[in-house]
């Protein structure tokens, strides 16, 4: 017999809450779809960043490492940056980075004329080398086309093998997204400026193992100087193919092609920044030839390679092959041969002379850089291995023909700078020169050793270089560039360091007036700084002292006319930087820095203090977000371009008897 154990009321009850729970179920199998997306992702020294802060870099150890364990002075310009500040142009992007002098050549639209700590950097894009000249052959990068720019101040050449002392710069290109995103936008500005451009990125299959980019950028403008325009087409698609999260395959493309003059019209100061008896030269004035041109193509293939082969090692592989087609016309004046530049009316000071280029150059460039990498544990250290190989061959074919002023025999007429009447000028046939050929190979090993409050990063490289120029026997030269760092982590923040560094760069060509190839640049460098980053709060302060010197650095020769270039004998440059960047309040970000460099009399004058301060504020009104103002300011100090004439008797004997013998001075 069989007995009920739960009465007819419990039965009921137990019913009741089965019915109320089966509803229960179809009202949440009902609710609408909610998706949770999750922003604190780690950042990475490739992803975007969010603000003015960087946390990560790669350019000054080839490795995703935190800058606060970076035992060198390094400034990250962030894509929001570029993008709130207007920069149109690397000189304008970089207009508020430590230790950088932006517009050391002007606002030329030839070329970036940057220094930093006083030297004229060389440009990398993705970590490789973007080319081996400057105007002659050089085509400006785009910023649209930059997620980031990583300014490394001092020696590099244990990395990267090619690098004067004074620091690199590494342009960082977008790369493809997994998440959709894209935009167009327009810009109208002064000279008639008149631009589109666009940028696309994306999953190109469902599972997200192909992803893609496009940036491209359309510009029709004129410039403030007469008859020199600024137009752009930038076209520059990204392929990312990901089979693994293991493997990870990006192909990179890239064609430009400007159309531009030169805005440098080399005016003797006479008329520009002292008085002349006619009055001031206006600022769009142009004495060239309306034919004048410096139109550029670029084209670029290349891919990065990234695999984990297991949890101790992976391999990295970067590849670009280049070439750059420059036709340049250039008519530009005679303002350096005699003191005053008025060479051919001292006393009227209105007809000047003018010299004639016309190059047209092929240069092409090949660059790869292989590394394995290894992470691993001896003991209590902690170890983040590079061991690497990287190959560049370059090559420039150039035509020339070149025109001096009629009163020096050659055939350029004259012109009247206050009255100009552009008479046609045709010049002769552009003969072949020589071709030159640069060939480098450098091997290198780094270790980051982690011990404690400790952090220790030492590298060796060994380069070797065959310079070659079509007719003369190869010069082959080989160099070893040694680097170490030394960092301790207080853990509050602060982290003080120390570290030495050394740079060798062979140099193509060969000096005009002897005739022999250029000797290759060496250079070294001590730094003594400290950093500090909050982990509570968005920001970051440092600040670095150094020393650097440099041996067969390229100057200008004022013994011949037009100056030439030559190298000098041993200079010496030491400075302070004081760099801010972050968050001060969840509405206010600041960036802000501070120069001092006391540069050798050798070289170019520059000035010994510059500051700069930039300021965003964002804001709502009438309860809508996403307003915001931002500004900023630029100083620096007055600088003179003749010899110093007080000795510093620590410096060597024969330079104080040389200042003694061409400036009067008493040692």
């Amino acid at each position: 017999m069989t007995r009920n154990l739960l009465s007819p009321t419990a039965v009921a009850l137990a019913a009741a809450c089965l019915c109320q729970l089966a509803a229960a179920q179809d009202a949440t199998q009902t609710l609408p779809e909610v998706r949770v997306r999750s922003s604190a992702d780690k950042e990475t020294a490739n992803s975007p960043v969010i603000g003015y802060r960087a946390k990560n870099a790669t350019t000054a150890t080839k490795t995703d490492t935190p800058l606060a364990e970076t035992p060198q002075a390094v400034t990250v310009i962030t894509r929001d940056q570029m993008v709130d500040q207007g920069a149109t142009g690397l000189q304008e992007a970089l207009n508020y980075a430590a230790g950088v002098r932006s517009d050391a050549y002007g606002l030329d639209t030839r070329a970036d004329g940057l220094r930093i700590r006083g030297s004229f950097p060389d440009e990398y894009q993705d970590g490789l080398r973007k080319l081996a000249d400057w105007y002659t052959s050089n085509i400006r990068t785009d910023p649209y086309q930059l997620e980031r720019i990583e300014v490394l101040r001092g020696p590099s050449s244990m990395l990267f093998g090619q690098g004067v002392a004074g620091g690199l710069i590494n342009m960082v290109t977008k790369r493809p997204q997994a998440e959709r995103r894209g935009e167009v936008g327009v810009q109208v500005g002064s000279h008639g400026r008149r631009q589109v451009q666009a940028d696309l990125t994306g999953p190109l299959t469902a599972d997200g193992q192909w992803l893609y980019r496009t940036v491209a950028v359309g510009r029709v403008s004129d410039t403030q100087v007469d008859h020199v325009p600024d137009d752009r087409a930038l076209f520059a698609p990204s392929l990312t193919w990901r089979p693994s999260g293991a493997t990870s395959l990006t192909l990179q493309g890239s064609r430009q092609k400007d159309k531009t003059g030169s805005s440098s019209q080399f005016f003797p100061w006479s008329g520009v920044r002292t008085d002349n008896p006619n009055g001031r030269l206006p600022t769009n004035r142009f004495i060239g030839d309306p034919n004048d041109h410096y139109d550029s193509e670029r084209t670029a293939l290349g891919w990065i390679l990234d695999h984990q082969v297991n949890d101790r090692f992976s391999v990295h592989q970067n590849v670009r092959f280049s070439r750059n087609d420059v036709d340049y016309a250039t008519l530009y004046g005679d303002s350096f041969s005699v003191p005053g530049g008025w060479a051919a009316d001292p006393i009227g000071q209105r007809l000047i002379g003018r010299y004639a280029t016309f190059e047209k150059t092929d240069a092409r460039l090949a660059a790869a850089d292989q590394n394995v990498r290894s992470e691993f544990q001896t003991g209590e250290v902690r170890h983040k291995m590079v061991a690497g190989l990287d190959l560049l061959r370059y090559r420039k074919q150039v035509h020339a023909f070149y025109d001096a002023p009629v009163y020096r025999g050659g055939g350029v007429p004259l012109i009247d700078a206050y009255d100009p009447v552009y008479v046609p000028y045709t010049p002769g046939p552009l003969a072949r020169q020589p071709r030159s050929t640069l060939r480098q190979a450098g091997v290198y090993l780094q270790d980051q050793l982690y011990w404690g409050h400790w952090i220790l990063v030492a590298g060796l490289r060994h380069d070797r270089a065959t310079n070659t120029l079509e007719g003369q026997p190869d010069e082959d030269s080989e160099g070893t560039t040694k680097r170490l760092g030394l960092m301790y982590t207080l853990g509050n923040g602060w982290v003080p360091y120390l570290s030495y560094a050394e740079s060798f760069t062979p140099v193509a060509g060969v000096n005009p007036v002897t005739g022999r190839r250029f000797r290759p640049l060496r250079g070294e460098q001590v730094e003594a700084g400290v950093k500090y980053e909050p982990q509570d709060r968005s920001m970051s302060f440092s600040a670095a002292a150094y020393e650097l010197r440099e041996k067969n650095r390229q100057v200008n020769d004022p013994t011949t006319t037009p100056p030439s270039i030559t190298q000098t004998g041993v200079t010496r440059t030491t400075g302070l930087e004081l760099e801010f960047k972050g968050r001060l309040s969840a509405t206010t970000e600041l960036v802000a820095h501070y120069n001092y460099t006391d540069i050798d009399a050798q070289l170019e004058a520059l000035p010994k203090h510059q500051a700069a301060v930039w300021a965003k504020q964002r804001f709502a009104i009438a309860g809508v977000t996403g307003f915001s103002v931002g500004g900023g300011v630029r100083w620096m100090s007055s600088f003179r371009t003749a010899p110093r004439r007080r000795c510093r008797r620590w410096r060597c004997s024969m330079r104080c008897w040389r200042t003694k013998r061409t400036a009067g001075a008493t040692p």
